[in-house]
């Protein structure tokens, strides 16, 4: 038979081109090799030579391959499996199949043999990387693993580590047979005609409008934020309609190069789908690569990625070397932080799960936009009106009022007049739009969840997630070893599975429950030893030898407080994340999702109160309880609670934003980026002693894979967990501080390429895995944007001054009764808004050491301080006044209408706009009905091309159809 092929290759060079060949021979045989297009006239079946044990031969392969042709016009055009990004000399054959049909003399390319990438013969692409030690003692398991693998119709190589002996590659190729019948299985959906756009009819005068307009943006420039699709083109995938594969049908789809049809990501998912279906040991539950790699029989399991994410040539010259470089050149690197993300090209190379992740976090980053902007303008509009702030100009003009000490015995009486900087400081975040910027940061946040969903939907139908369900997820090995003794049906598969009794869950969640309780207590707990610390500080401060920080006492107590906060916070996290851990698998979740979901969300709730309870108390508690000079509040009866600065608690809560902000986010953007590049850095530095440069440089793929950070234990965990929490910041105490979201919005734009250089270079490739929305986090999300509208109606109307200056301009400044209230009628609010005290009435422990004779030459006999009480020689000393009460009722007013209003805005634009854009909508129903319609004339094709196929071989069937 091969003396024959010899010969019949040379008798086919001898044959006509493919243009002088008739219609009817093209018809008889086609045969694809690679880019050459074989065709077979009828008459070389009547030459001497017999060939038809080839010719049957050759049918047969041709009919295992199920290779589809398509028109002669269309056999050259671009396809959405064509890696047509890369260069042509990384367009090589690697399906053992294609090898068999390899026209004679054609060699393969030795670059395919030393890029790693290929099996030893440089065909068999490399999809799945396996590692385990040879001192490992699972080497029976391992054995029956990989004998099942191979019967699975896997391919399978090994190669020895250069570095280390010790440690084996196992090399997995996939063969086209075993991809098409698992992606049969697993309903993976591919191309098989392209998309046909209808335009609606316009009228004549909205066509001559749309000529006006584009002429007019032929004049502007570019869209600099959008990638150059000129130099580094077909960034997106080619619109195709796209149904689930099926062998029997294979002849519908699009199939121009079987070995590029199934991109990487899906051959790896395919194969790894295959490893986690594979027995290891005899009985039921001994099955799956991730319980082999819980007991140590494997090392690390992998995709590789496709070669290295540099070149020697510039891409804009050369082309980009793979996917890797082209991620990496028009997305991971800082010279592209202005672009859009390329998310077809993100979720083609890394699965729809992460490229997800990047939409949302793409989305998130262009909603702050405009938040940060008014945010801004709040701010400058703080600044603007500072000159012509009524208060801030009493606070600064007030020499002659004298104001209490804000701590027993060591700090001292003071001016009111020494407060003027913290009063304009205040008037920055605390002046007439804050209100204003408070309603829009409510309803911003239900926009961005809104339009979320919009864009999901689109990026769910393009990317082909719209009907997508998840397989039924495999039981935690967990779950099976701890109640395999109880077995009941699963309703779905109708299988036996181990079943939690409802007693035994319910005293695990009770247990679970007590967990978070008692750790909330813990963080309540850290927040009154910062208490502690700012009550006691702050007298110690006040007696410093420091003039700077004697006279500063209460800001250097709140930034000191603030930074071991922080400390504490990053601390607990450790703490938190193993107890979260710990708890998770003490109620014993049935499956990896479930699993996932209760991990998140007491990781959420855990962090979530680490990092706001101190600036709850800030908000709402510091100065609110501490009663008044004669008769303070104090803790455990010894250490008098904190009061607020004259100018109000508010700049306490901007400082504690403000720092635990930008910490916060400098440090995780160093734990996400510096620690995977200094543990790669250390590893190439050990390499480069050991083996010298020129080695290092000939390191197959697998190696450099293996030596690069896997990707975290919990997946995204982290990085939703960050956004999120950031979101809370953004949203939470907006009202206090405006320039949060133009902080998040700053921190965002890096993050994005933070993220990417670390998943493109510093991290091994992720498995390629599906996702149709973001999950718990959405749910999440909800929740903060319900919680933000409580907490800002309470920060505008307790911890600001808005509520007390707007009931004295409108029932006791000089416009009283007027409906007027601007800044001619704030005019005394600050005289007004101070109780006087008398001195000789302060308690033993409080008396202050000085008797305030600096300031007038003779000891002082009343000072002020913030509060709405009678003088000393009332009928009631010191009782409250009418307009405490009134300030009091005007508060409890505002909280309930603010947060009513907005709450009825927020329902109201829920509802008006629709989850699924309308065009959207229409695209699906028609694109369901073009796909019925193409099915239908593909099937009736086949079929008038076997009914006439039959008549040229005579042979007849009665009754055919159609």
């Amino acid at each position: 038979l091969e003396n024959s092929l010899a010969g019949f290759s040379t008798t086919l060079s001898q044959t006509p081109s493919i243009s002088s060949i008739s219609s009817e021979g093209r018809e008889d045989l086609q045969v694809n090799q690679l880019e050459t297009q074989i065709w077979i006239k009828p008459d070389i079946r009547k030459t001497d030579v017999d060939f038809s044990e080839i010719l049957n031969a050759i049918q047969e392969i041709a009919k295992d391959v199920n290779i589809f042709f398509d028109e002669l016009e269309g056999v050259n055009s671009p396809s959405k499996d064509d890696d047509s990004l890369l260069h042509h000399g990384n367009l090589t054959s690697t399906s053992d199949d294609a090898s068999r049909l390899e026209v004679v003399g054609e060699e393969v390319p030795d670059k395919n043999k030393t890029s790693g990438l290929y099996f030893r013969d440089g065909k068999c692409r490399i999809d799945y990387i396996l590692v385990y030690r040879k001192s490992n003692l699972q080497t029976e398991k391992r054995e029956i693993f990989e004998r099942n693998i191979r019967a699975e119709g896997l391919q399978m190589e090994k190669e020895s580590s250069l570095t280390n002996s010790d440690i084996i590659f196992v090399k997995l190729h996939a063969p086209w047979e075993v991809l098409g019948k698992y992606a049969e299985l697993m309903n993976v959906r591919m191309p098989f005609r392209r998309k046909i756009y209808y335009l609606h009819r316009r009228y004549k005068f909205m066509n001559r409008i749309e000529k006006q307009i584009s002429r007019f943006r032929g004049w502007l420039p570019k869209k600099p934020m959008k990638l150059d699709k000129e130099t580094l083109p077909d960034l997106e995938e080619n619109d195709c309609y796209t149904a689930p594969f099926s062998q029997q049908r294979i002849h519908h789809f699009i199939i121009h190069n079987k070995d590029t049809f199934f991109n990487n990501a899906t051959r790896s998912r395919i194969v790894h789908h295959i490893l986690q279906r594979v027995k290891y040991e005899e009985g039921k539950n001994k099955i799956g690569l991730n319980r082999l790699l819980s007991n140590g029989s494997y090392e690390a399991a992998f995709p590789l990625h496709e070669g290295s994410y540099r070149s020697k040539n510039s891409i804009r010259t050369h082309g980009a070397e793979n996917h890797r470089h082209l991620l990496y050149e028009c997305w991971a690197s800082w010279g592209v932080w202005y672009k859009y993300q390329p998310l077809d090209l993100v979720r083609r190379y890394f699965g729809e799960k992460i490229g997800l992740y990047f939409a949302w976090l793409g989305w998130y980053t262009g909603m702050l936009f405009p938040a940060a902007f008014i945010g801004l303008f709040v701010f400058l509009y703080g600044v603007t009106t500072l000159n012509h702030c009524q208060v801030s100009k009493e606070v600064c003009q007030a020499t002659d009022i004298i104001m209490c000490p804000i701590c027993d015995k060591y700090c001292p009486f003071m001016r009111l007049s020494d407060s003027c900087v913290y009063a304009k400081v205040t008037h920055l975040f605390d002046n007439g739009a804050t209100v204003f910027f408070a309603v829009f940061m409510a309803v911003w946040a239900t926009v961005f969840l809104e339009f979320w969903k919009r864009r999901r939907a689109v990026i769910a139908y393009d990317w082909d997630l719209i009907d997508w369900e998840e397989e039924e997820e495999e039981i935690r090995p967990q779950f099976e070893a701890k109640y395999s003794k109880k077995e009941r049906m699963n309703p779905i598969s109708g299988k036996p599975e181990p079943y939690q009794a409802f007693a035994d869950k319910c005293s695990r969640l009770i247990v679970s429950a007590s967990g978070i309780f008692f750790m909330i207590c813990v963080v309540i707990a850290a927040v009154f030893g910062i208490v502690i610390y700012r009550v006691v500080t702050v007298s110690t401060f006040a007696a410093f030898k420091w003039a700077l920080i004697r006279n500063n006492s209460q800001v250097a107590t709140t930034g000191t407080a603030v930074c071991i906060n922080f400390c504490i916070i990053m601390l607990l996290n450790v703490l938190y994340e193993k107890v979260a851990l710990f708890l998770t698998n003490l109620e014993q979740p049935r499956t990896e999702s479930e699993w996932e979901n209760s991990f998140t969300l007491k990781m959420f709730l855990f962090q979530f109160v680490n990092l706001n309870s101190s600036t709850f108390y800030i908000a709402f508690f510091l100065g609110r309880f501490t009663g008044h000079p004669g008769a303070y509040l104090r803790l455990i009866n010894r250490w008098r609670l904190e009061e607020c600065h004259p100018s109000g608690c508010l700049i306490d809560l901007c400082m504690q934003m403000g720092i635990i902000m930008v910490l916060k986010q400098t440090w995780n953007n160093f734990m996400e980026l510096g620690y995977p590049l200094i543990q790669n850095w250390w590893t190439r530095r050990k390499l480069r002693q050991e083996y010298g440069t020129q080695r290092k440089t000939s390191f197959p793929q697998w190696e450099k894979d293996y030596n690069l950070q896997p990707m975290n234990a919990y997946g995204l965990f982290d990085e939703y967990l960050e956004m999120i929490l950031q979101f809370g910041f953004t949203t939470i105490f907006v009202a206090a501080f405006p320039l949060a979201p133009l902080l998040a919005l700053l921190n965002n734009i890096i993050e994005i390429r933070l993220d990417a250089y670390k998943f493109v270079t510093q991290w091994r490739r992720p498995l390629a895995s599906r996702a149709k929305d973001i999950g718990i986090w959405y749910g999440i999300l909800e929740g903060i944007g319900i919680l933000s509208v409580i907490t800002n109606a309470f920060v505008i109307a307790v911890t600001s001054d808005f509520i007390p200056r707007l009931v004295y301009a409108y029932k006791y400044g000089p416009c009283a009764g007027q409906g007027e209230a601007g800044q001619k009628c704030m005019v005394g609010y600050v005289n007004a808004s101070l109780s006087v005290f008398l001195v000789s009435d302060f308690e033993n422990r409080s008396e202050p050491t000085s008797n305030g004779s600096e300031f007038s030459g003779s000891p002082l006999k009343y000072c002020r301080y913030r509060d709405y009480r009678d003088p000393p020689h009332s009928p009631v000393p010191y009782g409250y006044t009418l307009q405490f009460w009134h300030v009091l009722a005007a508060r409890l007013a505002f909280i309930i209408v603010f947060e009513h209003l907005v709450f009825c805005i927020k329902h109201l634009i829920s509802y008006l706009i629709p989850d699924l854009p309308k065009d959207l909508r229409d695209r699906m129903r028609r694109e369901k009905y073009l796909i019925q319609e193409m099915m239908y004339e593909a099937e009736l094709e086949r079929l008038q091309k076997e009914r006439k196929e039959r008549k040229k071989n005579g042979k007849s069937y009665h009754n055919e159809w159609p």
